[in-house]
């Protein structure tokens, strides 16, 4: 029987999260809350963002008190920042970092800070064996970052090398923008996920574009969709059948490109934009027949949420 509980904060761009897990990795709590977008807006202003976290937060951390024995807490971990390099900042991660280490004080417990974006990379490895491995890739695709990474762990002693990804627009941006473009409410990507399960890929010749191996662009393909879509030739659901797969076949050359020059037969595929069905059907058969190992975060746990973060803080993960 467990006798600890470790607890995680994240308060993203559009989801308030709360998670609480034991000693042996089983989700005690998830409780994520969607911020409001108003129909017709693409997206929110930081304020309206934080307003929106402030208000979250008691509620979830009073769902938390309500259902757990607090007295078993022994971390609480939040996201401080985007991502872990110099100068990484959104004023939306305040709200959860200044809660986050009340409750540490109040209740007595160890506290520890984290980047969003090792929150994702918890949150992928928490059940494979890659949270036992030293080095490896990741590609962390989601509505702000699509970034090749080099992970290493050496003794908890988590570091992180921007080694690729997108020059210009994230996935996420390109998939939004494209499903906006169709009429679709922001964010787009889980209704546009399901709609490309109905359409065929079309036959035609798009550009795809590696730069430097490991480097592209995603303006170019926004432009060649949103013209697609306005020739009125082709049905929503191959459209967005043949988008997926496009971003597939991209960041398929992009991987492979990686793990020659590394030398690294394993990456880790996490973010919100993993979640996406064709592309993971894709990118698994295609990885695999190249003897790469790709791992890929549970479907559930793609999207923003707490149990990376507390994940990490239950590992004791230092970040470099």
């Amino acid at each position: 029987m467990s006798n600890k509980y470790y607890v995680g904060i994240d308060t993203s761009a559009y989801t308030t999260s709360l998670a609480v897990i034991d000693d042996e990795d089983n989700i005690i709590l998830d409780l994520r809350k969607v911020l409001e977008v108003k129909k017709g807006q693409k997206g929110l202003r930081q304020q309206e963002a934080i307003f929106q976290h402030i208000n979250n937060l008691p509620l979830l951390i009073e769902e938390m008190v309500m259902k757990i024995d607090i007295g078993k807490i022994d971390t609480i971990s939040c996201s401080n920042k985007p991502r872990n390099i110099e100068g990484s900042y959104m004023p939306v991660f305040i709200a959860g970092k200044g809660q986050a280490f009340i409750l540490s004080k109040i209740l007595g417990v160890k506290y520890r800070e984290y980047s969003h974006q090792e929150g994702h990379i918890g949150a992928g490895i928490i059940y494979n064996q890659l949270k036992n491995s030293d080095e490896f890739l990741t590609i962390h695709i989601s509505g702000g970052t699509t970034e090749l990474l080099l992970v290493n762990n050496k003794q908890n002693q988590l570091s992180i090398e921007i080694i690729g990804g997108t020059l210009d627009l994230s996935l996420g941006q390109l998939i939004d923008r494209i499903g906006v473009e169709l009429g679709l409410s922001f964010p787009c990507g889980q209704e546009m996920d399901k709609i490309s399960r109905r359409g065929n890929v079309l036959s035609l010749n798009i550009p795809i574009s590696i730069k430097e191996k490991t480097w592209f662009n995603l303006s170019g393909l926004e432009n060649y969709f949103k013209k697609l879509i306005k020739t009125y030739s082709y049905s929503r659901e191959d459209i967005l059948a043949t988008l997926f797969h496009t971003i597939s076949k991209l960041i398929y050359r992009a991987i492979v490109n990686s793990c020659i020059e590394y030398n690294l037969d394993s990456i880790l595929i996490t973010g919100g934009v993993s979640a996406n069905r064709i592309l993971r059907l894709y990118l698994n058969n295609n990885l695999m027949e190249k003897k790469i190992n790709p791992y890929f975060t549970n479907v559930e746990l793609c999207t923003d949420n707490g149990i990376g973060i507390a994940f990490m803080g239950k590992e004791k993960i230092s970040s470099r």
